[in-house]
């Protein structure tokens, strides 16, 4: 900085003039000391800005007061003042349009006034400062040509500023802060920055840092998004304290609502009193959660010529919402209507934003049907016909008992726990009510080492924290063993959950451990898949891992250079055998490596017929088989990896083996060349194992091949 001893140098400016016109301007003043850069005097606007008392601020420097302006900050904007000084009064260059001095900085103000952010705009005046050099002998621009160098912008250049012997200069006079409140304005930058971000404005992170700037800019409690779409309205409320909360209703129980209103006028529309204006279901749940009044968006595609035109002609609508009637005024919906051209690019980015969770082989065809429905035609449901599906499953075998088992061995862990609890505190004193609670337990833990019901995993808990948990106040009034008890059941249950949770913990590593496992290998597998032909793709994880594979030429675009072919079903049947191949040595090796308690079967199902698939806008499913041609095909296929052989009755699946469906003799001539590959790449052994599947559900004549798979290569 500069040198100490311009501590006691003359700093005085204009009482007069600060009195008189500094105290009447709306413009936040300090007058700051230019040697400690401390706050020497401010007007009223600067404390009622602030909520600083005029007696505190003469302690304080800017960067106390600010939160994201700290000293490294100020002294760098000020030395940048100071650097035009010195060459003003040392070496006599001046520029009149260095622009630089009159740019405004914007910094937060976290302050008591307002429990909220501020922001704030200021400058620094430092045109009343004096500043002469200590030692003459020192000048750090003796090589450099100054006057010449005017038509560049040298004060933009850090190296000039470093060039400077800071502590050999002397400065006089006095630097002043003026700053102004432009929270409103910052308010509207930040919320279109945040709405022309890549991230969709509906996830539910996005949605609650948007509603911040939002909720402050309006002084409302609540933010709303309604999303439109195949005659649905899916509501988003947001307010501080709940994230986001969603809910359906259908486009015609809106009939007289302000929000068609408001898209029927296309402006933002003020419901000044909702209890006055609550025509239907979604006013009234508003009204009834406390709302009194609404400012409306709406964000119009095109001209709006009826409800039937509502889902192409309207992307949304976006409302503000205040606990108090009569809120919002003519400034708000300004603020509003400034705010509509970032909302609808945010509206239509979120429905493309769905395509980034769309798998990529099927893109092209939602952002047909987008760019049909932008130019305001009527939606048509997006359907793949004629696709060849490829079905497999990797499932863990006896998943749901051993889940069970660790239930089990949770809940006994837990009453014996209290049972424990209880004892020490009957020993202290026999209680007759303490004894019929002893007994209760002992009856529940002799039941639940028995059996464990679908319902245990909650009624037991549930049990334990009505008819134990709610007397611990007591139980450690007896005595210090029972104190103990105590301690040890809450320690047992000292976890997320809140209940002894070590055996479902130890199953959920490993079911988790194993789900990873498969699911890398087939995305692996996948990488390969996708450059044979684009291909749909739909993996589903839970205990084990399905897939299902749809092929065809209605998934690949009409413009591609690889459309598809025989060959490229056949090349992908066979890749799926050897991704399954593979998913299932993975499992033999972890299961003997990290000793897995698990068994893992593998099943494909062959299909050599095709089915149509269709994307259904109300479901979260991405595609779905349609027809009555194709309801064979999904009931085998959900049922099949608990089918059994005809004659013995034994599962058609085996741990460690892959097992092909099929039901035509030219299916399992194809399925057998491939098994033959799959041998002569030591994927399988060469004993085929074979049999006939017991009927499902109506259904018959299924057959069934399975091939050990080898854990390790042959040497």
């Amino acid at each position: 900085m500069v040198d100490a001893s311009t501590r006691n140098a003359r700093t005085d400016y204009d009482p007069d003039w600060f009195g008189s016109v500094g105290q009447q301007s709306k413009f936040a003043i300090a007058v700051i000391d230019p040697t400690t850069l401390i706050i020497q005097r401010a007007n009223d606007a600067f404390a009622l800005l602030t909520g600083i008392a005029p007696e505190s601020e003469k302690s304080l420097h800017l960067w106390d007061i600010f939160s994201d302006f700290d000293e490294i900050t100020q002294e760098k904007l000020y030395r940048r003042h100071l650097l035009h000084l010195i060459l003003r009064d040392i070496y006599d260059v001046d520029r009149g349009d260095w622009r630089f001095l009159d740019e405004p900085a914007i910094a937060t103000l976290k302050s008591p006034p307002s429990p909220e952010a501020r922001y704030i705009e200021f400058w620094l005046r430092s045109d009343r400062l004096k500043i002469e050099r200590i030692d003459p002998q020192i000048d750090e621009f003796a090589d450099v040509d100054l006057p010449n160098l005017l038509d560049r912008e040298i004060l933009s250049q850090e190296m000039w500023e470093e060039r400077i012997e800071w502590s050999n200069y002397r400065i006089s006079g006095h630097l002043l802060w003026e700053g102004l409140d432009i929270t409103p304005q910052e308010q509207i930058q930040r919320a279109i920055a945040l709405l022309i971000e890549q991230d969709s404005i509906f996830e539910a992170d996005t949605f609650a840092a948007i509603g911040e700037p939002l909720r402050s800019l309006f002084r409302a409690e609540n933010h709303l998004f309604l999303n439109i779409k195949q005659g649905q309205v899916e509501l988003f409320v947001g307010s501080a304290d709940r994230v986001r909360e969603t809910q359906r209703y259908a486009l015609e129980a809106l009939q007289g609502s302000p929000f068609l209103r408001a898209a029927e006028v296309n402006r933002v529309w003020n419901v000044p009193d909702l209890a006055q204006d609550c025509p239907t279901e979604l006013e009234q749940m508003l009204r009834d959660r406390g709302v009194g009044s609404l400012l409306l968006i709406p964000l119009i595609r095109d001209d709006l010529r009826g409800l039937d035109e509502m889902s192409s002609a309207v992307l949304g609508f976006v409302a503000l919402a205040s606990d108090r009637a009569n809120h919002f005024d003519r400034l708000d919906a300004e603020r509003a209507t400034t705010l509509k051209p970032a909302f609808k690019s945010a509206f239509r980015q979120a429905r493309g934003y769905q395509f980034t969770r769309i798998h990529s082989s099927v893109e092209w065809r939602f952002r047909q049907e987008a760019e049909r429905r932008s130019l305001g035609l009527p939606s048509e449901q997006i359907v793949l016909s004629n696709v060849y599906p490829l079905y497999g499953i990797s499932d863990i075998r006896g998943s749901a008992l051993k889940r069970n088992q660790s239930i089990q061995n949770d809940l006994l862990e837990q009453f014996k726990f209290a049972l424990a609890v209880v004892e020490a505190a009957d020993r202290e004193q026999e209680i007759p009510f303490l004894e019929q609670l002893k007994l209760d337990l002992e009856a529940y833990i002799d039941r639940l080492s028995r059996e464990v019901k679908a319902e245990d995993e909650v009624s037991a808990i549930d049990y334990l924290k009505k008819h134990l948990e709610i007397y611990f106040e007591y139980f450690r009034q007896c005595g210090s063993a029972a104190i103990e008890a105590v301690e040890a059941y809450e320690n047992a249950c000292s976890n997320e959950h809140g209940y002894v949770y070590q055996a479902r913990d130890r199953y959920d590593r490993i079911i988790g451990e194993l789900n990873a496992n498969l699911r890398a290998t087939w995305e692996r597998s996948q990488a390969r898949m996708q450059q044979i032909l684009p291909h749909y793709c739909d993996l589903e994880v839970a205990d084990g891992i399905d897939h299902v594979l749809y092929v065809g030429a209605s998934i690949i675009p009409p413009d591609s250079p690889k459309q598809f072919s025989v060959f490229h079903l056949h090349s992908l049947r066979y890749e799926q055998l050897r991704a399954m191949c593979e998913c299932a040595r993975i499992c033999l090796n972890l299961r003997e490596e990290k000793n897995l308690p698990l068994d893992v079967a593998h099943l494909v199902l062959v299909q050599d017929s095709t089915v149509d698939i269709f994307h259904d806008e109300q479901t979260e499913k991405l595609f779905d088989v349609r027809g009555s041609r194709d309801t064979r095909y999904e009931i085998v296929k959900k049922r099949i990896d608990k089918a059994r052989d005809s004659k013995d009755g034994t599962r058609i699946t085996q741990p460690g083996m892959l097992t092909v469906v099929y039901s035509t003799n030219d299916e399992w001539t194809e399925y057998h060349q491939y098994l033959r590959y799959l041998v002569r790449d030591e994927w399988v052994d060469c004993k085929i194992e074979s049999g006939t599947i017991e009927p499902l559900q109506g259904i018959s004549g299924l057959k069934y091949a399975r091939v050990n798979v080898l854990q390790h290569p042959k040497e």
